[in-house]
């Protein structure tokens, strides 16, 4: 039996108003987080991502994990110097003094933080010795810059010795260690053992923590980011935040922020960055808020990878706490950390 088309029009317009209900993100709640105990890690242009972070808001991020990323303000605002910042030049590694004076003259404008509150962060850094996208060259500037800066050499953590191409670790999803290719999530052993690199940077960030859970009480929340940032910002309509147990019921949890990488996003991947990379396990037992900001690919800002701005693509100032895609995260943090 055929349709009427006006009743068939109507029907693919409550279909349409229907699924678009199911994908509309509410506000992201507050949860009357710690403020003393936020950390940030990510794998690729989120690594550069976290330095960023890290760096500009030193006075309130206690560390950050490091994977496959590069100095602070590496390519300073010029796309045409990506390809140093991520070692791919040989013999050319980014220079790590160049970057320490560029933030300390950032810091002395009071565009970023003081530098010496990088005395106190904890920053664990990882290179794979198979990565062919960020090679080695450029992570051991990025340990050469934060010592530079001021980190302890025992605050500062750097494996650099594991067989793994360009990936976040977890120990038995995704990809055999060695590869470089998406999801860019890969599953290695190290000593036998399988290698958990969420609970390796956040323990080395926090200290010992309790076992991850071997099954999740808490739940992941999709959230508007449009409240914190614009299209123009090349951020996503939804983020995702995952909430233990715990912080649902009013424990003031520690907010810990991952960046996803290039083409890494919910849109590419799915889930499997922000359910599967083994955060959430360690977050549910330790009273973490694990918040997973997106960047989806676009023309307009120019970022066809889907990257984090680590080179300039939003602006000239996108590696200080006025760059649009630092200040967005920083206000999610701080409506997590805030009084529901």
């Amino acid at each position: 039996m055929k349709m009427h088309p006006r009743l068939a029009i109507a029907a693919l317009a409550l279909a349409a108003a229907l699924t678009h209900a199911a994908l509309a993100a509410d506000a992201l709640p507050s949860y009357h987080g710690d403020p003393s105990q936020t950390s940030v890690s990510g794998l690729s242009s989120g690594a550069f991502m976290a330095v960023q972070y890290q760096v500009a808001y030193s006075g309130s991020v206690v560390g950050a994990g490091v994977v496959a990323g590069g100095p602070y303000y590496c390519a300073a605002g010029n796309l045409f110097n990506a390809s140093i910042c991520m070692g791919q030049v040989p013999f050319v590694p980014p220079n790590s003094t160049l970057m320490v004076t560029a933030a300390a003259g950032f810091a002395s404008l009071n565009q970023i933080d003081p530098l010496s509150n990088l005395q106190k962060a904890r920053i664990y850094v990882f290179s794979g010795t198979k990565d062919t996208v960020v090679y080695q060259q450029a992570v051991d500037s990025t340990v050469s810059f934060f010592k530079e800066a001021g980190v302890p050499a025992s605050n500062l953590k750097y494996v650099n010795n594991v067989p793994a191409g360009h990936a976040f670790i977890t120990p038995s999803f995704g990809n055999v260690c060695a590869d470089n290719a998406p999801p860019y999530i890969s599953h290695c052993e190290v000593g036998k053992q399988r290698y958990d690199q969420a609970g390796a940077l956040l323990q080395y960030i926090y200290g010992p923590l309790k076992p991850p859970a071997k099954s999740l009480t808490g739940r992941i929340v999709p959230f508007s980011q449009r409240e914190f940032a614009a299209s123009a910002t090349g951020m996503a309509d939804t983020g995702f935040v995952y909430v233990p147990k715990s912080c649902d019921q009013g424990v003031a949890c520690k907010v810990h922020v991952a960046f996803h990488g290039c083409k890494q996003s919910a849109a590419v991947v799915g889930d499997d960055f922000y359910e599967k990379t083994n955060y959430n396990y360690w977050a549910d037992t330790n009273n973490i808020l694990v918040l997973y900001p997106q960047v989806n690919a676009s023309t307009i800002p120019f970022n066809p990878q889907g990257c984090w701005d680590w080179f300039g693509y939003t602006g000239p100032d996108y590696a200080v706490k006025s760059g649009s895609q630092l200040t967005a995260v920083n206000a999610m943090v701080g409506r997590l950390l805030s009084k529901p």
